[in-house]
């Protein structure tokens, strides 16, 4: 699933201007960045890992909007983010790192690793709902347009200029529908459709297409997005990966909960990829999938995903990191539970758990901050708006202070 989106979103002239260093003085955004205590370029991300206060963005295994994901990534490396993972397309990871170098520009901090996404099987990530709007009736209410938490659901009656933008074709008539690049298959328009005219198209990314990613200079690291429950779909991606492993700085496994038998798929995988794994490994636990933006209970699963880890023996080595259904609650829900600590709170036992990925929640916060703004030639970069840039890293910072202990602002 290719975009060619990315170079005409952003012309050359613009991408001078950002790397020129030539952006104007955003001299709030330093402050706030220097007050709260957002690491420096000499704080790399592997440090974080170790000291158990990682934080990754996730930007969405299927979300292909370049302009939003390279206006958050923007924002979170901004706020201090470890790692930015991202959906297995050159376009989506150019979008990615032209974000991060345009944050540099403004403060001069370290670069977070950027990771991409792929798939052993079929998974929840690596989905897109589809449906054809010509089907539709005219009495329909819509829900599916305002349950959908990427606005990726257009009809023609919307007239905005970045919707027009987004689903415009060459000659500029605009279509309705799903936007295929800011669809994240979620799945929440599925049971709402009151006609039941919504499917949902799964893939599975390419790995010949993944390899050559990996051996991108701009590219640090992978994650794997498993059931756990087979291990030959597995063995026969990491078989295809080939030799470009060995130019990453971390590998990582996405899975779910699968009960007792968790640990022993977990050794089974880390069987696969220790003859050739020489980099740091991490194990995503996926508690509650796509949920990350339903509210304070979302994070439940994943807290009690690590309390299972906790108690098991035998555990493969890597790194543990919570993902699915995380938000502002996570890390309180884990101290409550014994498995984190801040930094200067007295080392706990089982505190385990290394880091957190955030997600849907995450993109929200930001999104709503993004979709005011007003872009001018159809697409609008963040720092161009000051006051959008300051308010949204403020959101940023408060939810990736959770995990790294930043000063009070």
């Amino acid at each position: 699933m290719a975009l060619n989106f990315y170079n005409s979103a952003f012309p050359a002239q613009r991408q001078v201007k950002l790397t020129s260093g030539s952006n104007k003085c955003h001299q709030n955004v330093k402050n706030l960045v220097s007050r709260v205590g957002v690491p420096s370029i000499s704080c790399s991300p592997d440090e974080s890992l170790q000291k158990g206060n990682w934080v990754k963005l996730i930007c969405g295994a299927s979300f292909e909007d370049v302009v939003d994901i390279r206006n958050l990534s923007l924002v979170y490396t901004l706020a201090g983010v470890d790692c930015i993972d991202c959906a297995a397309d050159a376009s989506v990871v150019s979008a990615v790192n032209e974000g991060i170098e345009a944050a540099r520009e403004i403060v001069p901090l370290r670069r977070p690793w950027v990771m991409v996404s792929v798939n052993d099987d079929e998974d929840l990530h690596f989905r897109k709902a589809e449906f054809d709007p010509e089907n539709c009736p005219l009495d329909c209410p819509r829900p599916c347009e305002n349950v959908c938490p990427a606005s990726a659901i257009l009809f023609e009656k919307e007239k905005s200029i970045a919707e027009v933008f987004y689903r415009a074709n060459q000659t500029g008539e605009q279509k309705s529908g799903v936007i295929t690049e800011r669809c994240y298959g979620c799945g929440r328009c599925f049971p709402v459709c009151p006609y039941d005219k919504i499917g949902m198209v799964t893939y599975v990314r390419d790995t010949a297409a993944t390899a050559e990613l990996l051996r991108r200079d701009d590219v640090d690291a992978v994650e794997i997005h498993t059931s756990a429950r087979q291990i030959k779909p597995f063995r026969e991606l990491w078989d295809g990966l080939d030799d470009s492993i060995t130019y990453l700085r971390l590998v990582a496994v996405s899975l779910p909960n699968i009960g007792d038998e968790t640990v022993s798929s977990m050794n089974s995988m880390y069987s696969v990829m220790q003859p050739c794994l020489s980099c740091f490994n991490l194990w995503q636990l996926d508690g509650r999938p796509m949920s990350g933006d339903i509210g304070q209970g979302a994070t439940r699963q994943s807290i009690e995903f690590a309390v299972h880890l906790a108690s098991a023996k035998y555990r493969p080595p890597g790194f543990l990191q919570l993902a699915g259904g995380t938000n502002a609650h996570t890390v309180d829900g884990l101290k409550r539970k014994g498995l984190f600590q801040t930094s200067g709170e007295p080392k706990q036992k089982h505190s385990i758990i290394g880091g957190i990925a955030y997600g849907g929640y995450a993109r929200k916060i930001i999104g709503r901050i993004l979709s005011s703004l007003q872009p001018q030639h159809g697409f609008a970069c963040i720092e161009d708006y000051p006051d959008h840039l300051l308010e949204a890293l403020g959101e940023a910072i408060a939810l990736v202070g959770t995990v790294k202990s930043y000063h009070s602002s």
